[in-house]
C-alpha cells in the first residue's frame, strides 16, 4: 500500500469516509513523515501531536456512528504561524511574538475545522511575512526539500515546503505580494490567491486592523499538492464572516464541462527579464489549453509596469508609516531586505497618495473591460528560478532583483484579482510553475484551467528532501 503521508487531501478523506484506513492513521503517517525529514528541512516549527490524535479519535467516531461528514474529515492540515490558532502563539516569526497565544481561531482556520481537517502543525515564516525568503528570527531558515540550498520563496514558504516533502497534504497561508504563490512556484505545489474579500481574515493579535495596503492586497488562501485539493480547501473556508467587514458572500465562476476560453499568454512579463526555461514553461501551459479547444493568443494586459510600480508605492505606504515599530521587532536579515525594499519605492505625499487610490480603480476597470475579451491569463509566477539562501540581503542590487523576479504576482494582489499556481515542471532541476489570473470572482475557472495545465505537465510529489 502506498505510504499514507504520499496521498491528496482528497484521497485521505475519501478512504477515511469508506472506512478503508482511519484518521488516526493518518493523522500518525504524518506526524511520522514529520518528525523523519523536517530535521532537515524546517519547515513545520510547532508540532500538534496531542490534539491532532485526540481530533482524530473523535473524526474516527464520527464515522464509525454515522455522523455526516465534512469535505475534509479526519485529514490533517498545517498553518502558517501567522494566522490565529487558538491556543497556540500566532508569533509572525518574530522572538517578541513567542507568547502571542491566540484564544480563538481566525476564520479560515474555523472553517477548516468545520469541514473536518486536523490542524496537526504550524510553519514557518520570514519575519512579519516582509520577505520573499523564508527564514525567520525566531525559527530561523526553511529549506527547499527540491534543492537543499536553494529559497523555498515566501512568505508562505514553511507551507510549501511542508507540502512539497509530504508532511502536510493541505495547508493555509495568506498573500500580500505572492506569499501563496511564490512557495508554490519554489516547492512544485498548488496554490490560489483568492479574489479579494472571497476568503475572510481577522486577527485577535495585534494589530488586529491593518494598513490600506493590507485592506486592498491582503489575502487568506489555501496551498496543497493538488489543484483538486486547492478547490477544496477554496470552498472550505470562502463566503463572508462578521469577523472580515470587507468578507463578500460571493457566488464564484467556474468552468461548465467541455466549456473552452480565451487563454492569453504572458510569458515574458514587461518591466525585466525572464528567464527562457519559465517563458518556455508559459508557453507549454498554453500549448496544453489549445490542445483542450481553448484559444490561446499571446497577450499583455493594459499598463502593466504602471500597476507593478503602484503596488509598491501602495505597500511602501503602509510600511513607511510602520516602519519605527517594524525596526524594533524585526531581526536583522529581515530588516535589511525591508529597508532594502522600501529604498526603492515611491515616495508618497498625501495628495499623491489620495490620486494613487482613485488611479487604482481606473486600473482595475481597464483590467475589467480588457478581460472582456479573455477568460484568462496565465504568465510567471516569478520569472527567475528559486535563489540561493541569503541572496536577496547579499546587496542592494541583489534586493533589487529579488523584488523584479516576483513581479509577475503583483498586479493579483493590487487589482484584487484571483491568482492559480499551478506546476508545470522543471527548470534548472528546480520546479516552476504558471498563473491562472482572471476578472473577479472567476477563482473556480482559475483553478479549472490550471487543473487542465496540471493533467498535462504537473510534477510528481511529495519528495524526499534532495541536496
Amino acid at each position: 500500500m502506498t505510504e499514507l503521508w504520499k496521498y491528496g487531501a482528497n484521497e485521505l478523506a475519501g478512504m477515511i469516509a469508506r472506512r478503508e484506513v482511519s484518521s488516526r492513521e493518518v493523522v500518525d503517517a504524518h506526524l511520522d513523515r514529520i518528525e523523519a525529514v523536517n530535521p532537515e528541512i524546517n519547515a513545520v516549527v510547532r508540532v500538534l501531536a496531542d490534539s491532532a490524535r485526540s481530533a482524530a479519535d473523535a473524526a474516527d467516531r464520527a464515522v464509525r456512528s454515522g455522523e455526516r461528514l465534512g469535505a475534509l474529515h479526519g485529514v490533517p492540515c498545517t498553518v502558517k504561524e501567522n494566522i490565529d490558532l487558538a491556543g497556540t502563539p500566532t508569533t509572525q516569526g518574530l522572538v517578541a511574538l513567542r507568547d502571542a497565544v491566540a484564544p480563538v481561531d481566525a476564520p479560515v482556520v474555523e472553517r477548516m475545522r468545520a469541514a473536518g481537517a486536523i490542524p496537526i502543525g504550524r510553519t514557518n515564516l520570514p519575519d512579519l511575512g516582509l520577505r520573499v525568503h523564508t527564514d525567520s528570527e525566531l525559527h530561523g531558515l526553511t529549506r527547499n526539500p527540491w534543492n537543499l540550498d536553494r529559497t523555498v520563496g515566501g512568505s508562505s514558504g514553511g507551507e510549501g515546503a511542508a507540502l512539497a516533502s509530504g508532511m502536510s497534504p493541505i495547508g493555509l497561508g495568506n498573500d500580500i505580494g505572492g506569499s501563496l504563490r511564490n512557495p508554490a512556484h519554489c516547492c512544485g505545489v498548488a496554490s490560489i490567491k483568492p479574489t479579494t474579500g472571497v476568503v475572510p481574515h481577522a486577527t485577535v493579535i495585534p494589530p488586529e486592523d491593518g494598513g490600506i495596503s493590507s485592506q486592498f492586497m491582503l489575502v487568506e488562501g489555501v496551498m496543497a499538492r493538488r489543484v483538486d485539493d486547492v478547490r477544496t480547501g477554496l470552498l472550505a473556508v470562502a463566503g463572508a464572516h462578521w469577523r472580515d467587514p470587507v468578507s463578500v458572500p460571493a457566488v464564484l465562476t467556474d468552468l461548465a464541462p467541455g466549456a473552452t476560453c480565451r487563454v492569453a499568454l504572458l510569458p515574458e512579463p514587461p518591466g525585466g527579464s525572464t528567464h527562457p526555461g519559465i517563458a518556455a514553461a508559459v508557453r507549454a501551459a498554453g500549448a496544453a489549453l489549445a490542445e483542450r479547444g481553448h484559444t490561446v493568443v499571446e497577450a499583455t494586459p493594459p499598463s502593466y509596469e504602471r500597476v507593478l510600480d503602484l503596488w509598491a508605492s501602495l505597500l511602501g505606504l503602509d510600511l513607511r508609516n510602520q516602519l519605527p515599530l517594524l525596526e524594533m521587532v524585526m531581526g536583522a536579515d529581515g530588516k535589511q531586505f525591508l529597508v532594502q525594499g522600501i529604498d526603492g519605492f515611491a515616495v508618497l505625499d498625501l495628495p499623491s497618495a489620495l490620486n494613487q487610490f482613485a488611479e487604482r480603480q481606473r486600473h482595475q476597470r481597464e483590467w475589467a473591460e480588457w478581460f472582456e475579451g479573455f477568460d484568462a491569463l496565465i504568465s510567471p509566477i516569478w520569472a527567475q528560478p528559486p535563489f540561493h539562501h541569503g541572496y536577496d540581503i547579499e546587496s542592494p542590487e541583489a534586493g533589487a532583483a529579488v523584488l523584479d523576479l516576483l513581479r509577475p504576482v503583483k498586479p493579483a494582489n493590487y487589482l484584487g484579482l484571483p491568482g492559480a499556481c499551478v506546476p508545470t515542471g522543471m527548470v534548472e532541476g528546480l520546479p516552476v510553475a504558471v498563473q491562472v489570473m482572471g476578472p473577479a470572482f472567476t477563482d473556480l475557472r482559475c483553478l479549472a484551467l490550471a487543473g487542465q495545465i496540471e493533467a498535462a505537465l504537473g510534477l510528481a510529489t511529495p519528495i524526499d528532501p534532495r541536496r
